[in-house]
């Protein structure tokens, strides 16, 4: 089971938060932000699909910022920068920026620090922003640890589930395809919606192959037109993180998503921040993705939905939509 935030941890971040000036009137700065967001109404919207019984928008707010995960290949100190940034009240005021602009669901693994901000701005600030997330327990014979998990995400209000990439990708390699199965089942007993989440374009063939009953997906893909994209030698390689590129073939996973009737969610759209947004999207929705899912700055939100917004008026695409 993740571990849980206890008090030491906790104290220990609230002190380096401290020193690093976010003072207690940058907290209420934050509550005020979303204050009113139970009665407040979108000021813009965006395009939505249904997963399973959840209405999801076009485009959803990505979790790896708001963990600080910013998988920025060898430039080390923005992951501290990202940290330094993204507190606890500039989080609370991303995702209440995020819901006026008509994001109404974002997806996070189950970083325990960030779910407890997630539950606070819900409980106590009237947040409606939906969680699809995917737990990060083993899956291995048993599943004892990971349907517990299961089980707390649910009590915490999540609305959706998915099998973590992290843990898709060697079960598919693997070929562990019954216990990607039972990863998938577990969820579905609290009648959620319950996908499966790849960085390898072999997890969604081993999945349609042998009809793993997933809701959905959740895969890689965006354009190689980027100075650090791979090179044609390194795509027979092992697959690595760096330099950056996170979709290894795209016209292959366009393909084959073009067979799968399931929705589909597309992420790492802009390689990891290589790509632009309007190319990221024009792409990846013009080749066959249902949704983007965008890791966003609180100062990047309102340009990347009117993008998006733009984009999704006038796209057009073979694969038709799915959700």
């Amino acid at each position: 089971m993740a571990r849980k935030l206890d008090r030491r941890s906790f104290m220990g971040s609230s002190l380096a938060a401290a020193a690093c000036g976010v003072t207690l009137g940058a907290a209420e700065d934050g509550a005020a932000a979303a204050k009113g967001a139970k009665e407040s109404k979108p000021a813009a919207s965006l395009p939505t699909g249904k997963i399973g019984k959840v209405t999801v928008s076009r485009m959803l707010l990505g979790g790896n910022l708001l963990t600080h995960y910013t998988h920025s290949r060898d430039l080390k100190y923005v992951y501290r920068l990202t940290a330094k940034y993204n507190t606890e009240a500039k989080i609370i005021e991303t995702l209440a920026a995020a819901e006026q602009l008509g994001i109404n669901t974002l997806s996070i693994h189950n970083h325990r620090p960030a779910m407890k901000i997630l539950q606070k701005y819900r409980e106590k600030h009237g947040g409606k922003i939906q969680w699809i997330v995917c737990p990060t327990s083993p899956v291995v014979p048993g599943m004892k640890e990971y349907r517990q998990e299961v089980d707390e995400l649910i009590d915490m209000g999540t609305e959706a589930f998915y099998v973590w990439g992290v843990r898709g990708d060697p079960l598919a390699a693997q070929g562990k395809i019954k216990l990607l199965t039972e990863a998938v089942e577990i969820p579905k007993v609290h009648n959620v919606p319950s996908g499966v989440g790849g960085h390898d374009l072999n997890v969604i063939k081993q999945c349609e192959k042998h009809k793993v009953p997933t809701d959905f997906y959740i895969k890689t893909f965006h354009h190689h037109k980027y100075p650090t994209a791979p090179r044609p030698d390194e795509l027979t390689g092992p697959y690595r993180e760096y330099p950056g590129y996170w979709c290894k073939d795209p016209k292959e996973t366009a393909d084959v998503m073009a067979k799968v009737t399931k929705p589909w969610i597309a992420f790492k759209v802009m390689a990891a921040g290589a790509i632009p947004p309007k190319s990221a999207f024009e792409y990846v929705f013009a080749h066959g993705a249902d949704h983007v899912l965008a890791g966003m700055f609180d100062f990047e939100l309102a340009e990347d939905t009117k993008i998006c917004r733009e984009v999704l008026a006038k796209v057009k695409r073979p694969r038709p939509w799915a959700s």
